[in-house]
């Protein structure tokens, strides 16, 4: 049973009378050493978690990054350490080399009250040999990213059969670069008795999933942060039917979000605007139930990792769909149940993000909009279509493109494998790549859209383990 702990972000006031580090059950030395850093109040996050992950109690925090999120999973870490014995007893997951380095980096900080605590970085885009050194001289925590640490364990470098604390760290973001399952055969290698502490700025239905099966009994944090006004925000426009597509078209101009899940109430309808939308230049694409399921999952995939701006479907063809970080929807027809137009809308301005929910609709659906408005509780905000600004300026075009290799886990890729190729090998950074979905035949790899010919170029006339892949462009598929 999972038991949830809800709490705001406190105002700066608050904050400067906050709970204190000195409140909490640590050494005299720790306490010290927080002293010196100028740790004294705690953050929201800090607050929250830290008294349950010092109990020893399985944790799921919902936070962003830069919340102080470290020391909340570092102190327990610390205070819990066999510091004589000199094995490896806490390992933190982390989704990029940058990231492992940054808190592998805070953890040293934090230990500094005492001598000896020996903390290791083992990511990709370095060379292994000089970490199996290092792992055979011994350490006490091991901070890394799962396609690394799951090279040292297949290589038998890497024992966690002293481990007592697994961390998985920007959870959400782990997942989508496709290290699900590499997380899940880490978490095997771990004894059963241990304490696990998820911390995600966003909570999809992944991260349910891998905390049902890696936690146990986790108590649950939100932070929810106090909102001006709700973080959807809801606009009107009446048209008439005949002007229902050109209306999407300049309401893409004018809002021209990253990403839009656009709704019709018929495959038709879809089928129809997206001619229209491909005619004027935007990157679109429609999940309808004539789809075979391989293209309907390319489908998913280019529009989850942003290769694709505009996705355009009815109810059911995107029942089960769930995009993080999606900026707008567009109910290109009025649904005639208040429920429907409620879920449709949800989709956007999840966790701290906040969405645009527009709406089209024509003197003859005046009547749902009011049964909407009355469901929801709302006074509807209208805008005239006139009102927005039309520009010419080139249209929507997608922040990345996919990358589709010809080879997947059948032949043994991994994530960590395709993200070293575009890193350590390729020359590219981390933060040019995007999400890594590797299927049974084939994997695709979202990167960003100035180096997409480069890096199809590079990964060609390079290897993925040891082995030349072939590697393409993935076209938007249209239909």
């Amino acid at each position: 049973m999972t038991n949830t702990h809800q709490t705001s972000s406190p105002t700066p006031a608050a904050d400067l009378a906050g709970p204190r580090f000195d409140q909490l059950p640590l050494s005299t030395a720790m306490l010290e050493n927080l002293r010196q850093l100028q740790y004294l109040t705690m953050t929201p996050i800090q607050a929250a978690s830290l008294p349950i992950a010092l109990a020893g109690t399985d944790l799921i925090a919902q936070a962003k990054t830069g919340s102080g999120k470290t020391a909340a999973f570092a102190l327990p870490i610390l205070k819990n350490l066999n510091q004589p014995l000199f094995k490896v007893q806490s390992l933190v997951l982390c989704p990029t080399r940058e990231l492992a380095e940054q808190v592998s980096q805070e953890i040293r900080r934090l230990a500094r009250f005492a001598d000896n605590i020996k903390v290791l970085a083992l990511c990709g885009g370095t060379l292994i040999r000089p970490q199996m050194t290092s792992l055979e001289h011994g350490a006490h925590i091991v901070v890394g990213t799962p396609g690394r640490i799951m090279d040292h364990l297949q290589r038998g470098s890497l024992s966690l059969d002293h481990l007592t604390s697994l961390v998985l760290d920007e959870a959400d973001r782990m997942l989508d670069m496709g290290f699900y399952d590499d997380i899940n055969a880490i978490a095997k290698q771990c004894p059963k008795q241990r304490q696990t502490l998820l911390f995600s700025a966003t909570y999809p239905h992944g991260i349910a999933k891998l905390a049902q099966q890696l936690l146990h009994n986790p108590q649950q944090i939100h932070l929810h942060e106090q909102h001006a006004s709700s973080k959807i925000r809801q606009r009107f426009y009446e048209i008439d039917d005949n002007q229902r597509f050109q209306a999407v078209a300049k309401l893409l101009r004018h809002y021209r979000p990253v990403n839009c899940l656009a709704f019709c109430n018929t495959k038709q309808q879809c089928r129809d605007l997206l001619n229209e939308l491909l005619a004027q230049g935007f990157s679109a694409s429609t999940l309808n139930g004539d789809l075979e399921q391989r293209d309907r999952d390319q489908v998913l995939i280019q529009f989850a990792n942003r290769s694709c701006s505009v996705l355009i479907a009815t109810d059911v063809a995107a029942r089960g769909l769930d995009i993080s970080q999606l900026e707008a929807v567009i109910n290109v027809d009025i649904s005639p149940d208040p429920e429907i137009h409620v879920h449709r809308i949800g989709r956007t301005g999840r966790a701290d993000e906040a969405g645009w929910a527009l709406s089209l609709f024509s003197p003859q659906e005046t009547p749902r909009v009011n049964s909407i408005c009355q469901f929801m509780g709302k006074e509807p905000e209208w805008q005239a279509l006139n009102e927005l600004s039309d520009s010419l300026a080139t249209p929507l075009q997608p922040t990345m493109v996919t990358l589709q290799i010809l080879a997947g886990r059948k032949d043994k890729i991994r994530p960590g494998d395709v993200l070293g190729a575009l890193t350590a090998d390729a020359g590219f950074k981390s933060e040019q790549i995007g999400k890594i979905n590797v299927t049974e035949q084939l994997t695709y790899v979202a990167v960003e859209r100035s180096i997409g010919r480069e890096a199809v170029r590079k990964l060609s006339d390079g290897k993925i383990k040891g082995k030349p892949v072939k590697v393409r462009l993935l076209n938007l598929l249209m239909t």
